[in-house]
């Protein structure tokens, strides 16, 4: 790799770091809003919602403009949304009439960066001239898992120390990151994902693609398989290790997130070691496994020993997932990611709700929610063995 895209890739660690501040910060003040605010937690609770269906959006429309203005370009605009949306948290929630509707407001510009960040960063390091693209795609994206665990750990530290009631100056901290990489980007190089002349595929051109489908199915796979368990991990902590909801909040999350984060850096490092495929196959396997152990086994200690394992089981299968496109489908372009990105917060969003219908219709039975999520790394396992034989038979290209 030359020396000069060091920083690009750099860059790019930092834009996913970005991105968990994005989504990981307004989470933790959301008491405080409903108490200083006044806001229902009804209406908080849609700001959750609100900013991963519009980074869903972001991601589709991104088709559209990305190769237009360019990456560099793109890349500036996902961080001064991001920025601007964490400053606007400090200011329009007072000035406005309705406190919520500032929220929102806010919320809107900084999902619009987080879900530009999404369909940008990968191809960004795709396109860089590295030895091994499956490494740095890895290693990528265990910086959202440190950048989450950064985000709880920093931000809990602050409010401890200083007082939830300064939280407006900890948005302002946070809203440095984004800025400092913003410049960043202006000044690293930026490596075109085509060859010269080449064009990347269109949305119709991807859709006439069968592996396409079957990468779709697997990124949708890889975000409900993460998330499925990752939301609850925090009640298995309070109940397996019978602590508080505070240290629930702490223990689960950031566990699930150190060990999902561990095992993208594993990968990172060793990954030119290791067969991608076989190395998300036994990952699959283990997934399975943890999902087992928290809905059938009694013991609440294993239980959350499963949640623990569930992180470390799901941390290859998203970059994976990128990985495998990136080497099936030539000329994938933009276009390819933002689908696959697109495809893979559906997952995020629709493991929990499958979970959370399942337990509903079956008296609030937790356990046996998650047991019915088993079914999102068997089809990820299904769409590995898949996807190996639609190569052996297609043309890389389509």
């Amino acid at each position: 790799m030359e020396k000069n895209y060091n920083k690009t890739i750099y860059a790019c660690f930092v834009g996913y770091i970005v991105q968990a501040i994005v989504n990981n910060f307004v989470p933790l003040l959301f008491l405080t809003f409903h108490s200083y605010y006044g806001i229902p937690m009804t209406q908080i609770t849609l700001l959750i919602t609100f900013n991963f269906g519009l980074q869903l959006l972001v991601d589709l429309l991104s088709v559209t403009f990305v190769d237009r203005i360019g990456y560099r370009a793109s890349m500036v605009i996902a961080h001064i949304c991001a920025a601007a949306g964490f400053l606007l948290l400090t200011v329009l929630p007072d000035v406005c009439g309705n406190a919520f509707a500032g929220l929102l407001v806010a919320v809107t510009v900084y999902a619009v960066g987080g879900g530009l960040l999404e369909v940008l960063v990968s191809p960004v390091v795709e396109a860089c001239p590295t030895d091994n693209k499956e490494k740095a795609m890895s290693l990528l994206h265990s910086f959202y898992c440190w950048g989450h665990v950064a985000v709880v750990l920093v931000s809990t530290l602050f409010f401890r120390l200083f007082g939830i009631g300064n939280w407006k100056i900890m948005a302002c901290i946070w809203a440095i990151v984004p800025f400092a990489n913003m410049i960043a980007f202006t000044k690293v190089p930026i490596a075109s994902l085509m060859e010269d002349g080449e064009k990347g595929l269109t949305i119709g051109e991807l859709c006439r693609s069968k592996i396409f489908w079957v990468l779709m199915l697997m990124m949708v796979c890889a975000g409900a398989s993460e998330q499925a368990v990752s939301q609850w991990a925090s009640t298995f902590a309070e109940l397996g290790l019978g602590v508080s909801k505070t240290v629930g909040d702490l223990a689960g999350p950031m566990l699930f997130a150190v060990l999902m984060g561990s095992a993208r850096a594993f990968y990172g490092k060793y990954g030119d070691r290791i067969d991608l495929d076989r190395f998300m196959i036994g990952s699959s396997v283990l997934c399975v496994l943890s999902y087992l152990c928290i809905s059938l086994v009694p013991s609440p200690v294993v239980g959350f020993a499963g949640c623990a394992l569930c992180g470390l089981s799901v941390g290859i299968m998203w970059p994976g997932s990128f990985s495998k496109a990136t080497a099936s489908i030539a000329r994938g372009g933009t276009a390819m990611f933002a689908l696959l990105a697109l495809a893979g917060d559906v997952g995020c969003s629709g493991g929990p709700t499958v979970v959370g219908m399942v337990s509903g219709a079956l008296n609030d039975n937790l356990k046996m929610g998650i047991l019915a999520g088993v079914v999102f790394p068997l089809l990820l396992l299904a769409g590995i063995f898949l996807c190996r034989i639609l190569s052996r038979h297609t043309h890389p290209a389509l």
